[in-house]
């Protein structure tokens, strides 16, 4: 699945090269390699190596690189510079437009990076750094923004800082954004998050092991109920003769369209 469309977005240690191929034959849409907040500071120059081994016997993934400013950035990015297999970077605790802007550049306008928002400060600058030139997709990461403000874990109190990333995405032109993962196996719980993610116009979730892939994919994807109203809406518009009848009839048209779209990509069928 492309990046821009991708629903499960797996992140796994840079350090767990055992799970590297599992990783990539997952049905996750994409995989992302730690090597920031799962790598202890002493082993950070032993789990680019790791990446980098497995690049170049064929691997391919994003890897999540540490924060701008700090020694390790600059040490991922002339580790990653030319590497084949890096698909783009994921830039942890991204405040600011200008971080977006120096790991581009740094990179040559080579490589796409998505910014990874985890502070009060980031998410109330979401907007430029939406807009912020080489910025591919936003991504939140909810532990971390959790510990900065003291939120609870709880939907109403993470809708604010979901809605600022769903905003500034659609102001900055880009892609939904990507939630923070679930903690746990639990389907249900899963299945719970996920719907409140796609209910505030969300449309991926980090993940945290192998298993949360293909229930994170079902979650972001239309249903086949909702794919079925889509396909007799836009035969009953076509049938009157493709003319607005009332005011409603454009905003259902505009969804009716979305989820066809997303059904054809994701390979969902009508009920």
């Amino acid at each position: 699945m492309d990046a821009a469309n991708a629903r499960s977005w797996l992140l796994l240690s840079a350090l767990r090269e055992d799970l590297f191929d599992a990783a990539q034959l997952s049905r996750a849409d994409q995989v992302i390699l730690d090597c920031e907040d799962a790598v202890d500071d002493s082993r950070k120059q032993e789990a680019r190596g790791k990446v980098l081994e497995w690049f170049a016997g064929g691997g391919r993934a994003w890897v999540r690189i540490n924060e701008r400013g700090s020694q390790a950035w600059a040490d991922d990015i002339r580790a990653l510079w030319d590497a084949d297999g890096l698909c783009g970077v994921m830039l942890a605790k991204t405040e600011s437009p200008d971080q977006v802007i120096d790991t581009v550049q740094r990179f040559g306008g080579e490589r796409r990076v998505i910014p990874l928002v985890e502070s009060a400060l980031g998410i109330e600058d979401a907007v430029s750094i939406a807009r912020a030139p080489g910025a591919f997709r936003l991504a939140f990461g909810s532990g971390d923004y959790r510990r900065d403000t003291g939120t609870a874990n709880e939907s109403l109190a993470m809708a604010y800082p979901r809605s600022r990333l769903v905003t500034a995405s659609r102001i900055g032109g880009l892609p939904g954004p990507i939630d923070g993962p679930t903690v746990g196996t639990s389907h249900a719980l899963l299945r719970e998050q996920g719907a409140d993610s796609v209910a505030l116009g969300l449309t991926g979730k980090l993940c945290l092991d192998l298993e949360q892939p293909a229930v994170i994919n079902e979650s972001f994807s239309p249903s086949p109920a909702d794919v079925a109203w889509a396909v007799d809406f836009l035969a009953d518009f076509e049938a009157s003769g493709s003319v607005i009848r009332d005011g409603s009839d454009k905003p259902r048209l505009a969804r009716a369209h979305k989820i066809n779209e997303r059904a054809e990509l994701f390979g969902v069928n009508p009920s």
